[in-house]
């Protein structure tokens, strides 16, 4: 069977735990930050689990994606 091509832009958005879970960033992150109180942009910060029905979604896109 032939290699599977990893979706680059997905590569950078997703990450894996040691425990399995795939997480993500909250997006409206960095564009027009000025006007976004101190609290809401610190909760931008946080990585989030990305939801179950998108999980099947994601490891398509990114086959190898926490595995060694």
């Amino acid at each position: 069977m032939p290699k599977l091509k990893t979706h680059k832009g997905a590569r950078a958005r997703f990450t894996v735990t040691g425990s399995g879970k795939v997480m993500r960033m909250k997006a409206h992150k960095s564009h027009l930050r000025r006007k976004k109180a101190n609290r809401s942009k610190g909760l931008f910060d946080a990585k989030l689990v990305v939801s179950p029905a998108d999980v099947r979604m994601v490891r398509r896109s990114v086959p190898y994606l926490g595995r060694h």
